[in-house]
């Protein structure tokens, strides 16, 4: 590296302490060259390569820049390299924080207003100040129950007018069937008498609020009794039995009626008897044999409101 240093003879010459330090210095400039060899190589500029060599002694070296034009050009890619074009740094999304759920306030509840209760009958109840009178023909147990019923509550009307008033057809849930002078026990179309139905509204054009009551059941009746209001029910003549029957008109309309179908004012009971009003006459029968005999024409009747509900 160094042909000053060498003797002729291929011998290193043996160098004086001055010579030393010159020769040191030159291989730092040496070492310095290389390294802006390579670092200048990879921005494109160009350095005018040494003949042979660093120049002798003290002559500076002699650097000259590439313009930009030579520099694409004179860069040449290693080889079976590809190159990878410029990539910008990811944009990663920032996240957005997910909101809360926003609590929705438990709604209050307020509860329904309890249904006042039923206040429970008397073990016992007997109404006072109502009668009845003997019915005036074989068949015209309505009415009079009706008279009868009505003359409690303060409206009066006789039992022949009442029944007179009556529609007549032959199916007893519209009006009166057959003739009022008929023979007991017999059944549609032949002389029997009226349901509940036609008995209640006909009231109402006299001048009672009565309303007609079917499918009712004992406890009803003793509400009713309990409140000072006697009930009118449809059962079988003395509290009997008799066996019921499906009846079918002319019209197609079909109804259930019994032999022996009679009226009743029921005024009061106790935990073993019930106690009709009956035409004339009052008596006792036990709950077993009321209930069985109330029961073949459906719990049929008809009950009064005399403004103290």
């Amino acid at each position: 590296f160094f042909p000053d240093d060498y003797n002729g003879s291929g011998t290193p010459a043996i160098l004086t302490v001055p010579e030393t330090m010159k020769a040191v210095q030159k291989l730092i400039l040496f070492l310095l060259a290389l390294g802006s060899l390579a670092a200048v190589s990879a921005v494109g500029i160009s350095v005018i390569p040494l003949a042979a060599g660093l120049a002798p002694h003290d002559t500076p070296i002699e650097m000259q820049t590439a313009s930009p034009q030579e520099a694409a050009q004179a860069f040449v890619p290693v080889p079976g390299t590809t190159l990878t074009p410029f990539q910008p740094w990811p944009n990663t999304p920032t996240q957005t924080a997910s909101p809360l759920p926003t609590q929705t306030p438990t709604p209050t509840v307020t509860p329904l207003p309890s249904a006042t209760p039923t206040p429970p009958v008397p073990d016992s109840v007997m109404i006072d100040g109502i009668w009845g009178y003997p019915q005036a023909y074989n068949l015209s147990c309505e009415s009079r129950s009706a008279a009868d019923l009505a003359r409690f509550f303060g409206v009066h009307f006789e039992e022949l007018a009442f029944h007179n008033s009556l529609p007549k057809t032959e199916n007893p849930d519209t009006g009166f069937v057959g003739d009022v002078h008929g023979y007991l026990g017999q059944l549609p179309p032949q002389g029997y008498g009226v349901h509940a139905g036609p008995v209640a509204e006909l009231l109402q054009e006299f001048g009672l609020d009565a309303r007609a009551r079917f499918g009712m059941d004992l406890e009803q009746i003793k509400a009713e009794l309990a409140a000072g209001r006697p009930v009118m029910v449809w059962a079988i003549s003395a509290l009997a039995y008799s066996q019921p029957v499906e009846y079918t008109d002319s019209q197609g309309n079909t109804t259930t009626v019994a032999r022996y179908e009679h009226t009743f004012i029921v005024i009061g009971y106790n935990q073993t008897f019930i106690t009709v009003l009956d035409n004339e006459k009052v008596y006792s029968v036990t709950t077993e044999r009321f209930l069985r005999s109330w029961g073949v024409l459906g719990n049929m009747g008809i009950v009064v409101n005399n403004g103290s509900d």
